[in-house]
């Protein structure tokens, strides 16, 4: 696997779930956020597809950039540990998640994941990079 190919997958993650956020914002919100606080209304939909937008954004700019191997450290760190705190904080302190956002957690995950990985095989493709 290439660092380039693994820079896809990570743009793919912020494409495909930032996509579904913005496609269908009322089924997102029915999915992932528990009865008692969901509030299922044309502003909590806009909401969720701005947030689908940014993650679409995201991905576009993943995709077309040229990662060098500290952007995959930095971005996999930075891109993962601090979401990882959030799900953990609103699913299980102040339970607002419903199981669904373990999606966003293994988005997260794969963001981690790659991020770690693709900077060892950037490092290998270009070691003075």
């Amino acid at each position: 696997m290439t660092s380039a190919t693994l820079q896809r997958i990570l743009a793919a993650i912020f494409i495909i779930l930032g996509t579904w956020c913005m496609l269908l914002p009322r089924m997102v919100e029915q999915l992932t956020i528990r009865p008692e606080h969901q509030v299922l209304t044309p502003a909590s939909s806009v909401f969720i597809a701005c947030f689908g937008a940014q993650a679409v954004l995201c991905g576009a700019i993943i995709w077309f950039s040229k990662f060098t191997p500290k952007t995959f450290l930095v971005f996999g760190l930075l891109g993962s540990i601090p979401f990882f705190a959030f799900n953990w904080y609103f699913y299980f302190v102040q339970p607002i998640f419903t199981k669904w956002m373990l999606l966003d957690l293994a988005g997260n995950v794969g963001i981690l994941l790659v991020g770690l990985i693709g900077y060892r095989i950037s490092k290998r493709e270009h070691p003075l990079g």
